[in-house]
């Protein structure tokens, strides 16, 4: 399957709002077609998804948030960007948009968000498909919370007396960009590089998301609740794990025994963006779960 470049049709911008936050969402047209939401991963932003919108666009109505604190949606203030928060998000989308049932395709931290949706609104997915989504980490189920209350207050501290990291030039945006992910391709980047960063007034360029999201709040889901919303999706679930992805995915240390429709892929070769890393694939995979007639 070949996969064609992004671009072609250019979606339209809207904004809708959750807890006073101004968020911002492409619509990728066809809205007669079934809704297929996109949701991205921890620092990304909707625009990361082109290349994947393009051979599916023309199947569903695509709809592609920026969570908050990213791409084009409002900074929260006073928030510790909780999984909670990002939850209630898509399910205002998900109800003002009309989108249920819906399908989703979700990476990373976007997994984790739409894995819980899903488990507090089953009948609202139809299907769901998780590439390299986050799982249980070890400290999911730590009792030592007061250390950890003073590792998030001493990363609060310093975030607040770090200054927003400047780039004199594009291009210098997006040798960051190639540089944490090496699989990027020179256009991949730079068509990221373009879609994630602001130019500022004195000329440099900036990432959108807020740093603050690099704080994990102490007290977010509970590992048994977090299972227990796993246990009660209803929907045809796809893990799409990397060989070479990051550590405690979704699917792995045993959660894929928390799901009752489970389809699970290994993509070899790759990392954590797997769907930047090797599309073509990834759009095999979640062409055929999507449109596959599950009895």
């Amino acid at each position: 399957m070949t996969v064609p470049t992004p671009n072609r049709v250019r979606p339209s911008s809207h904004t809708y709002f959750s807890h006073r936050l101004r968020l911002h969402f492409l619509d990728w047209g066809n809205d007669t077609a079934p809704p297929l939401l996109l949701i991205h991963g921890i620092h990304d932003h909707c625009r990361s998804w082109d290349w994947f919108v393009e051979s599916f666009r023309a199947d569903y109505h695509v709809v592609v948030p920026d969570l908050r604190g990213h791409g084009d949606s409002d900074w929260a203030t006073g928030s510790s960007y909780m999984l909670i928060d990002y939850v209630y998000d898509i399910a205002q989308l998900i109800q003002q948009q009309g989108l249920a049932p819906v399908n989703i395709v979700s990476h990373s931290l976007g997994g984790t968000v739409a894995s819980m949706y899903s488990g507090l609104y089953p009948n609202n997915v139809k299907n769901l498909a998780i590439i390299e989504g986050v799982g249980l980490y070890p400290d999911f189920r730590s009792a030592n919370r007061g250390s950890s209350i003073r590792h998030w207050i001493d990363a609060g501290r310093n975030l607040a007396a770090r200054s927003v990291r400047k780039y004199p030039t594009i291009e210098a945006a997006y040798e960051r960009m190639h540089e944490m992910n090496p699989h990027l391709t020179n256009e991949q980047a730079r068509h990221l590089s373009m879609h994630a960063s602001n130019q500022n007034e004195d000329g440099t360029y900036s990432w959108k998301f807020d740093n603050y999201t690099r704080n994990r709040s102490p007290y977010d889901m509970p590992a048994d609740d977090m299972i227990k919303l796993w246990q009660a999706i209803e929907a045809h679930v796809l893990i799409i794990n990397s060989n070479a992805g990051y550590p405690h995915r979704i699917g792995q240390d045993g959660t894929d025994t928390y799901f009752k429709k489970l389809n699970s892929v290994i993509i070899e070769s790759t990392g954590h963006w797997t769907h930047h890393d090797r599309l073509e694939d990834v759009v095999a995979v979640v062409n055929e779960f999507l449109t596959k007639q599950h009895d």
